[in-house]
C-alpha cells in the first residue's frame, strides 16, 4: 500500500502537497543516493560500497531475519526478547554509521553500544545454557521454521561481525563493544535455535 494515494502536484487543500504526500511527511525516496553514496549520522557521505554501509546493510538483514523468527514463534517471552535484540541492532547501526568526527554526540544505549548491552547477552546465554544443556555434537539446522530462521539470522550476524572487522582492519575507528555484541549475539542465536529445535535436529554424522 502506498504511503499516500496519487494526487495532482498542485493539490493543496487537506494539508497535502507534492505528489499526494501529507505536508511534513518525508518521502520514501530522497534521490540523494542516486550518485552511489549514502549519508552518515551527523553529516558526511560515503560510497555505498564502503565497508561501513556494507556492515550496516548486513545488520539490516539480521534485523529482518530476527523479525521473521519473532513472527513465527508465537511465544510472548521469545517475541519480547527478539524485539529487544532487533532494537539493539539499530543501536549498533547508529554506532557504526556515525561521522567519526561527531562520536562525542552519541548517547549510550541509544546510538552508542555499551558494555552493559554485551553483559546482558552473556547473562541471557548463561541462563539458557544452564536450563538447556547444548548438544555435544555438530547438528544440521532445519528442525522447524523458528529454529531454522534463527540459524539463518546467526549466519547473518556472523557475517556482520566479519564486516565490522573489515572496518577496523582498514584503520577506521570501531567501538570494540560492537564486535563483542555481535560475537555474543551469534552465540545467543545458536543457543536459542537449539532450544527451539528440541531433540529433533539430526547430527552432522549418522551414527
Amino acid at each position: 500500500m502506498p504511503l499516500a494515494s496519487p494526487a495532482p502536484r498542485d493539490l493543496a487543500p487537506g494539508g497535502r502537497c507534492g505528489r499526494g504526500y501529507p505536508s511534513g511527511m518525508p518521502r520514501i525516496y530522497t534521490k540523494t543516493g542516486d550518485d552511489g553514496t549514502t549519508g552518515l549520522l551527523f553529516g558526511g557521505r560515503v560510497s555505498k560500497a564502503d565497508p561501513v554501509p556494507e556492515a550496516c546493510g548486513t545488520l539490516d538483514e539480521a534485523v529482518a531475519a530476527l523479525g521473521l523468527a519473532r513472527a513465527l514463534a508465537g511465544e510472548p517471552a521469545f517475541e519480547e526478547g527478539m524485539l529487544q535484540v532487533q532494537r539493539e541492532l539499530f543501536v549498533l547501526g547508529a554506532d557504526l554509521a556515525t561521522n567519526p568526527a561527531e562520536r562525542a554526540r552519541l548517547e549510550p544505549g541509544v546510538s552508542l553500544v555499551t558494555p552493559e548491552m554485551v553483559s546482558r547477552l552473556e547473562t541471557w546465554i548463561d541462563e539458557l545454557v544452564l536450563a538447556h544443556p547444548l548438544p555435544q555434537a555438530f547438528i544440521v539446522p532445519g528442525a522447524n521454521p523458528v529454529s531454522a530462521t534463527l540459524d539463518v539470522a546467526r549466519g547473518i550476524v556472523r557475517r556482520a561481525e566479519r564486516r565490522v572487522v573489515d572496518i577496523r582492519d582498514s584503520g577506521a575507528h570501531v567501538n570494540e563493544a560492537v564486535l563483542r555484541y555481535l560475537n555474543r549475539l551469534s552465540d545467543l542465536l545458536f543457543v536459542l535455535a537449539r532450544i527451539e529445535a528440541g531433540e529433533a535436529e539430526p547430527r552432522s554424522r549418522e551414527t
